[in-house]
């Protein structure tokens, strides 16, 4: 079983930054999500070909679809088994976003449980790849109805669960409840993945350990922190974690920059690499001068000539 997964995050884990983080121990990743509706109607949309690459390293993907038709999901997901890049398709009903919620999708479907059953047994009967779920914990605390909706899955022929520990109100505020995903777990015998509130590697292990999941998904713990994973990897063999040197962090830089450049356009690439640039940097001397400045900047070179520049005064420091 892969146990440890990078959650789909919109804007943050697209197929560059996957890559990056299936190279440092990564088990399985999902693209970020994709419309149903949009993908049906416009298959060819830039936007959304954009969305269902695969990256080459990438050694079990799953493609994340949202909606709330049950035949039109269960046909997207017909259509991505057929272009046979996917290793999985997961249904999103645990998307927070007003606008994606609100409409009854994701999160939404939370209080569609009718709906939500439909659309995962006709996807299941539509493809053959496994169908996966991920969801919330409710749509707030008077709907706390994710171990029913968990049951439900399961008897949709639904193959695993993911959960994310809070409800579809919380958004991302509090902490994630992980005795509800624990108690989740024990309502049904397929999988049950963990998600909320990983930022350290230790949190992992010990969270699986302590039996509140067969597997965890990390998703904000991992943004400029892809070495989590290999801390993962380090930890569950029973050895001592690698720390992150400053060497290694202005490496990564470059690497996940130059590799965005190659996928994307400059100005695209730019514009992307200035929130990834603030994560793998945030918590260092003098981060937030050097965030505003490379975020003034909009040619490559200079914004690499100065992140070394940084580092070299960062070093020196040491």
């Amino acid at each position: 079983m892969n146990r440890f997964r990078l959650a789909p995050m919109c804007g943050v884990t697209d197929h560059v930054y996957r890559g990056i983080c299936v190279r440092l121990g990564c088990e399985q990743t999902c693209t970020e999500m994709i419309s149903a509706m949009g993908y049906c109607c416009a298959p060819n949309q830039r936007a959304t070909q954009e969305l269902m690459i695969r990256n080459p390293v990438e050694t079990r993907l799953i493609v994340q679809l949202f909606g709330k038709d049950p035949a039109i999901v269960a046909e997207a997901a017909r259509r991505m088994e057929d272009t046979g890049r996917y290793d999985g398709i997961d249904l999103n009903m645990g998307c927070p976003a007003h606008k994606v919620a609100s409409s009854g999708e994701g999160a939404g479907l939370m209080l569609h449980p009718d709906i939500a059953f439909k659309m995962m047994r006709q996807t299941v009967e539509a493809v053959s790849l496994p169908v996966t779920v991920k969801m919330r914990l409710g749509w707030d605390d008077r709907h706390l109805n994710a171990p029913e909706m968990a049951q439900m899955a399961q008897e949709a022929g639904i193959r695993e669960i993911a959960v994310h520990g809070r409800t579809r109100v919380q958004q991302y505020a509090g902490e994630a409840d992980w005795e509800a995903i624990r108690e989740i777990r024990s309502r049904v015998s397929i999988p049950v993945i963990g998600n909320g509130d990983l930022f350290t590697a230790e949190d992992g292990i010990r969270k699986l350990e302590e039996g509140y999941a067969d597997g965890i998904m990390i998703g904000r713990g991992a943004m400029g922190n892809p070495w989590i994973f290999r801390e993962l990897q380090q930890l569950a063999a029973g050895r001592e974690k690698t720390d992150v040197t400053l060497d290694e962090r202005e490496e990564m830089i470059r690497t996940h920059y130059e590799a965005m450049l190659e996928a994307k356009p400059d100005f695209v690439a730019v514009r992307e690499m200035r929130k990834h640039i603030s994560w793998y940097i945030h918590g260092l001397r003098g981060a937030a001068q050097i965030r505003n400045r490379i975020n003034r900047m909009a040619e490559p070179d200079e914004v690499l000539t100065a992140m070394h520049l940084y580092f070299e005064e960062l070093r020196q420091a040491a």
